[in-house]
């Protein structure tokens, strides 16, 4: 899920039973600087329950994923080092998509392992088979007991759970051998600080996110994007052994191309419209809008290349958009999209507007988005999804 350094979510003094019940002046003033998990549990706008969009999305990456595993991981010489392979999940959230992406991995780890034994020891490939061990990885805040008590039961490896935000280190060095994050890194750390300096250019008054916004907007989330990725690849760095394998998907957008342009920057923009409106009724403050920002990137290809090989530690492999909704057949279902949207954004919106306007913030955005459901019918397929395979150096 959504990662972030966990002094970002200290969101001021405020007291927070305020900030639930109403307190409009404290949560005006109250700056959004990073991301919260998912919705935790099993009820009706909870993760677990609303996450078949991103079961899907990550599909159409699962044959590349083995693809890439088959004809690039050397599983003889990584198990030569160590008879225990461990994988990561960075942002694994709540529900069953995690488990589903680790098991597509560790079976293609086993028939590659299997593949290489056999060519020199074609009666012992069985017997040799190292152990897998799995970390899942979220935030602190994360519900981890949703996550392990679906854990399936006829799982052929060791789980543990690891706490905290994948922009710093998480594992010991040269610990780790594969690392897979899916729908995670387009989440910010923090908020760059010129979003709330009413003097700066950046100031992002009446929007939640850089779509629509000035390029000083846009330019401010590109520079903490890239910071994080610089962070992050170096965390990466010193825990994956020499020519360990990472998988990254996440949103990304075509080198140039307006974010307006795209389903996600439209739904960023509807909501941006619907809390100017519930402002303008009074439901809310202009103010607590103008404090409120989505700490969201996406970024091109090009943009990621970049960052990788300015960071020099991995080789790219693989690195392409897709189209995530490649699966989807008929037009997107808006009610059942907003539930999946609320699912993965509520913490955020319920912990700066408070958790009493959140069925109308999410009832106008469903309004919203079937006003312009052509439009995003339209584009729905465009090719949205940053897929990248990196390999250790």
């Amino acid at each position: 899920m959504a990662e972030g350094d966990q002094e970002g979510k200290l969101l001021g003094s405020a007291d927070p039973l305020n900030i639930i019940n109403g307190d409009h002046e404290n949560r005006a003033n109250l700056p959004v600087t990073s991301s919260l998990p998912m919705n935790g549990g099993n009820g009706t706008y909870s993760y677990s329950k609303n996450s078949y969009y991103q079961k899907q999305s990550a599909g159409v990456e699962r044959e590349k994923i083995i693809e890439e595993i088959r004809e690039k991981l050397d599983m003889k010489t990584l198990s030569s080092v160590s008879n225990t392979i461990r994988l990561a999940d960075l942002g694994c959230a709540t529900g069953q998509n995690t488990f589903m992406t680790i098991q597509t991995i560790l079976e293609a780890m086993q028939r590659k392992y299997k593949s290489q034994i056999s060519q020199s020891c074609p009666h012992d490939s069985d017997d040799q088979m190292p152990e897998f061990q799995v970390f899942f990885n979220d935030l602190e805040s994360n519900d981890f007991n949703t996550l392990f008590t679906s854990l399936p039961q006829d799982r052929q490896y060791l789980a543990a759970g690891v706490p905290g935000s994948f922009h710093g280190r998480l594992f010991p060095e040269s610990s780790i051998h594969f690392v897979h994050t899916s729908f995670s890194l387009h989440w910010l750390s923090k908020l760059p600080e010129e979003l709330q300096n009413k003097a700066s250019p950046a100031w992002n008054k009446g929007r939640v996110h850089y779509t629509s916004a000035p390029n000083e907007v846009i330019e401010a989330y590109a520079c903490q994007f890239a910071e994080d990725m610089e962070r992050f690849l170096n965390a990466r760095a010193k825990e994956l052994v020499p020519q360990g394998m990472m998988v990254m998907i996440m949103t990304g957008i075509p080198k140039g191309m307006p974010c307006s342009q795209i389903p996600t920057g439209m739904l960023y923009d509807s909501i941006s419209s619907s809390l100017m409106d519930m402002a303008k009724e009074g439901i809310i403050e202009e103010g607590e809008v103008d404090s409120f920002n989505l700490a969201f990137y996406a970024a091109s290809p090009e943009e990621m290349a970049g960052i990788v090989e300015k960071n020099g530690y991995f080789g790219i492999e693989r690195m392409e958009l897709t189209n995530p909704a490649a699966w989807m057949k008929g037009p997107v279902d808006i009610p059942s999209l907003v539930t999946h949207v609320r699912a993965a954004m509520e913490g955020m919106f319920s912990r700066h507007f408070g958790s009493l306007v959140m069925d109308e913030l999410f009832g106008r955005l469903t309004h919203k988005l079937q006003d312009i459901s052509d439009l995003i019918n339209s584009t729905c397929h465009e090719k949205v999804q940053l897929f990248a395979v990196l390999k250790r150096k």
